[in-house]
């Protein structure tokens, strides 16, 4: 691997560079959102948009140009041309609109999202909230995590110690009674849904505390969220208790939960 992606990484300028690949990519997807935007059918019968198809040859290229040597590993490159039996130590995970049917629908928590994979561990993440215009990111290994608004300075997030009622984060794919009965299971009396892997990110600075899942998800929509989380202190864990790792056939998930202080 290159000594140029060695250095960034250490020094935190690699997910300074992602960040701004993100916010280029939210550009891209904005004047989609609440537009009337058609989507179609992927083979999982999964949407699609144009958004997504724009942002994610943007993110491609910038990478490209960056860092030429990483493999890269994208939602709808995926779904068009499948899966690469073969990764290197490091590669890329990217999911350009996280949460695409409540983008279709006009909700706010759709995301943006890329991660460096360093054998099977998230080792730096950026997510971007393109209608909030919010950014998270994982700082330089041990460095902490960080938030900003488009255009303002990076302030430190952690996660919180967690409360005598903590409160749980669930998919809106959730009855009310499934959401009530896995909340409970980790320990929370209170639950909110919400989309996409804005979950972690605000488990990630300290307003909630656990996201649990149990339905299937792709590597790529959980990778970034959880180099931000656990930059900040917290913790994703698959059913077995150890952290949720990368690389895994057809870059499925199983179960896991998310997890603050």
């Amino acid at each position: 691997m290159s000594n140029r992606l060695i250095a960034d990484l250490a020094s935190g300028a690699l997910a300074e560079a992602l960040a701004d690949i993100t916010e280029e990519a939210a550009r891209v997807i904005l004047p989609y959102w609440r537009s009337g935007v058609v989507a179609e059918s992927k083979k999982d019968d999964s949407p699609v948009t144009q958004a997504d198809r724009e942002a994610e040859a943007l993110i491609l290229d910038r990478l490209a140009a960056l860092y030429p040597e990483v493999q890269a590993v994208a939602e709808e490159q995926v779904a068009a041309n499948g899966v690469s039996e073969i990764l290197g130590e490091w590669f890329w995970l990217i999911d350009p609109l996280d949460g695409t049917r409540g983008f279709i629908e006009g909700r706010e928590s759709y995301t943006v999202n890329i991660a460096l994979i360093h054998k099977d561990t998230p080792v730096a993440g950026v997510v971007t909230a393109p209608a909030t215009q919010v950014t998270w990111r994982s700082g330089a290994p041990g460095k902490g995590a960080f938030r900003r608004r488009f255009g303002e300075a990076w302030t430190t997030i952690k996660v919180r110690e967690r409360p005598a009622s903590p409160t749980a984060l669930l998919s809106h794919s959730m009855t009310d009674d499934e959401a009530a009965r896995l909340a409970s299971r980790h320990g929370c009396v209170q639950w909110q849904g919400t989309d996409s892997s804005l979950k972690f990110c605000l488990i990630a600075e300290g307003r909630f505390d656990a996201y649990p899942r149990t339905g299937p998800t792709s590597e790529w929509d959980t990778a970034a969220g959880q180099a931000v989380l656990e930059a900040a202190g917290g913790r994703v864990m698959a059913e077995d208790g150890q952290p949720l790792r990368y690389g895994k056939p057809c870059h499925a998930n199983g179960g896991f939960v998310a997890l603050g202080g």
